[in-house]
């Protein structure tokens, strides 16, 4: 999940505080509202509840359209929040880097306009989700795939090498996880790499500095309390169940309910 590079970047340009920063900015925006989604496909066997239908899926967007809302990159995001224009923007993250993401969640974003982040795993290309013990075996995105999500304008994130619990590894392996992740993304999209997802959102301090070291510009979680801030974002679990009654329902008490993100 590299040396920072000098090449033009998407996220604003001002290094962001570590997690926990005292930092303040003088007008504090509404928690940002980032969706997590895993797989979008079929969910016939679907033990962990990751995965989405591509019809659900499309009309989830077109309810987030209908609403006044635009699913954006996390980078872009964070970009428009910088220059306080973040308000109707939606951070749409597609953790794992299934390679269902290709066939099935990506026409649906080009039909309706929409950007997102994608979070894979370099040390499992071409492999599948060995890490659910449950199943059933979903592959993931070979080197090719993550090409071609990011020349169609997709963001490209590391989610670690392996689907690694950094809160449960040793030193060496959490760095691992973080630097080799971003360097190899960065050679394989010639581009520079800013973002990171915590495998199944686990998240601590040691965590939140490794990523901060390696030169990520931020990184998502799913909850992670007092360590909220652009190295630790919160976020949403969208999934199959959730109709337009539970969009509405879960775009409102989020931001009543998650801390506000300093530093943004």
């Amino acid at each position: 999940m590299a040396a920072d590079s000098d090449r033009t970047r998407t996220a604003p340009k001002a290094p962001h505080p570590a997690a926990g920063s005292t930092h303040t900015t003088r007008r504090q925006e509404p928690v940002p509202w980032v969706a997590m989604y895993h797989s979008v496909g079929d969910r016939s066997d679907d033990p962990y509840r990751v995965t989405v239908t591509p019809e659900r899926f499309e009309r989830q967007l077109r309810w987030m359209a209908g609403h006044g809302l635009r699913g954006v990159s996390v980078a872009d995001l964070l970009a428009a929040r910088a220059r306080g224009r973040g308000g109707g923007l939606v951070g749409l993250t597609f953790d794992d880097g299934y390679a269902d993401f290709l066939t099935d969640a990506l026409p649906a974003l080009r039909r309706l306009g929409f950007g997102a982040t994608l979070f894979v795993l370099p040390g499992r290309l071409g492999g599948d989700n060995a890490w659910d013990p449950l199943g059933p075996r979903k592959p993931l995105l070979t080197a090719d795939g993550i090409r071609q999500a990011a020349a169609a304008g997709i963001e490209i994130g590391s989610h670690g090498l392996t689907h690694t619990d950094l809160t449960a590894a040793d030193d060496v392996r959490v760095k691992a996880e973080a630097v080799e992740s971003r360097a190899l993304l960065e050679d394989l999209l010639g581009a520079p790499v800013d973002g990171f997802c915590y495998p199944y959102g686990s998240v601590d301090q040691r965590a939140v500095d490794a990523v901060g070291d390696a030169g990520y510009r931020y990184a998502c979680a799913i909850d992670p309390g007092p360590l909220t801030g652009p190295l630790a974002l919160p976020r949403l679990h969208i999934g199959q169940e959730d109709n337009a009654v539970r969009l509405l329902l879960k775009h409102r008490l989020h931001r009543l309910r998650r801390r506000p993100v300093k530093g943004l």
